[in-house]
């Protein structure tokens, strides 16, 4: 059992990203285009292909643009190469953040990710500087209401499938993974007809830092605004305790 929801620091970035659903299908397009560019267009062969998908189906993308985003990618020798990169620095209060970027103009996305930083009264850092205040992680969240299962046996599921760890929160469940074994444990799920909210690998800071400030407040989530709206963002990581 958890002590504090991990699960919310990834919701207010879901739901950041929500408030245009066409920022997400544009994030987990280009997921898709590296996906297939990467291991092929064959999800049976591609296990970050099938994570993309399910990545797009639980975010409501039609079936279609997906089929439409694996073709392009696949046939299209002209299409546009994304470069990842990532990008580490500081918020108000010393405030963790990571910005995970998929780009085809690498100057662009730079000066935009330093512009964000400064209008959120923060700064870009080092590579280096931040990360090792997170833990790379698999994470899946299921929704109580959508989970016909006890926790018992959904718990024995994920760990049968190689999960690290099980929380139960007040409206979810959180699973936890190695990187590694992430897609297999999503894939025991899928199977076992389990709805999953959300499921990713992703950055779980190991300790949150409190902003009472409210210009404080109030600047971390313009950093956070201005990031999530620029579509070479892919993935936004902090340690602030909302």
């Amino acid at each position: 059992m958890s002590g504090h929801s991990k699960f919310a620091n990834i919701k207010h970035k879901k739901e950041k990203n929500d408030a245009a659903k066409g920022k997400i299908f544009t994030v987990i397009g280009r997921e898709i285009a590296v996906a297939v560019k990467e291991g092929g267009a064959d999800p049976a062969n591609n296990s970050k292909l099938r994570d993309v998908i399910a990545k797009a189906k639980s975010n409501n993308m039609p079936n279609d643009t997906i089929e439409r985003g694996i073709k392009k990618a696949a046939g299209d020798a002209n299409s546009i190469n994304y470069v990842a990169n990532t990008y580490e620095g500081y918020g108000p209060n010393g405030t963790a953040v990571i910005v995970d970027t998929l780009t085809d103009n690498k100057n662009r996305t730079a000066s935009n990710v330093r512009n964000a930083f400064t209008k959120g009264g923060g700064n870009v850092g080092t590579t280096g500087c931040v990360s090792f205040m997170f833990d790379k992680k698999g994470q899946i969240i299921v929704d109580k209401e959508e989970c016909e299962m006890d926790a018992d046996e959904l718990m024995m599921i994920a760990l049968d499938a190689g999960a690290e760890d099980f929380n139960e929160e007040e409206d979810n469940f959180e699973i936890i993974t190695a990187p590694d074994d992430f897609s297999a444990v999503r894939e025991a799920l899928e199977a076992a007809n389990i709805i999953m909210l959300e499921a990713e690998v992703t950055m779980i800071p190991q300790t949150w830092v409190e902003l009472t400030n409210e210009e404080d407040i109030k600047k971390m989530n313009r950093l956070l605004d201005l990031l999530n709206e620029d579509d070479d963002v892919q993935a936004v990581y902090h340690n602030w305790d909302e």
